[in-house]
């Protein structure tokens, strides 16, 4: 079993809407980035659905092209471990603090999970949690092993994250 621990949330004040992963994948930790795996459509996804013509290639510019459209990225857990990259393998998690963070950002009016592990995490964790004011939207995996999910499929159902950005023009 490999130890895992989560990465610093990507957030401003400017941040409107929320994407929870579960836990970085293998690949994704040992770059230190969100969806490091080329095989995962994240990216490419959300780039699409923002209108931008290509994924940005530098990890800074992905996260940037994120905060200039409101959305803040995180994980629900903040450690586990896992043998592999699979959702389903995660034994021993420990959820990351939630509550905290929107308290620490109370303008996040949308929460999407990305995936049914991060969706099960965070009905776990977050049942203590006054979310009335919060719509939240359990989304399907972006991830490879989610193959039944063509992009297309995806793009359809991640329109969602659409609602927290504000529409800026791209170059």
């Amino acid at each position: 079993m490999s130890e895992c621990q989560s990465f610093d949330p990507v957030a401003d004040t400017d941040s409107r809407l929320l994407i929870l992963g579960s836990m970085p994948g293998v690949r994704s930790l040992q770059m230190q980035q969100y969806y490091g795996h080329p095989q995962n459509r994240f990216w490419p996804l959300v780039t699409m659905l923002l209108g931008y013509a290509e994924v940005p290639l530098d990890y800074a510019d992905k996260k940037q092209m994120l905060l200039d459209n409101r959305i803040a990225l995180w994980d629900v857990l903040g450690y586990c471990e896992r043998e592999g990259s699979l959702d389903s393998d995660i034994t021993c998690e420990q959820p990351n603090d939630l509550a905290g963070f929107l308290q620490n950002h109370p303008q996040i009016h949308t929460i999407c999970c990305n995936g049914g592990k991060a969706a099960a995490a965070f009905k776990k964790y977050t049942r203590q949690l006054d979310l009335q004011r919060i719509t939240v939207h359990f989304l399907p995996s972006t991830s490879p092993a989610n193959a039944r999910w063509s992009l297309t499929k995806l793009l359809e159902a991640w329109q969602v994250i659409n609602t927290g950005r504000k529409k800026i023009k791209k170059p």
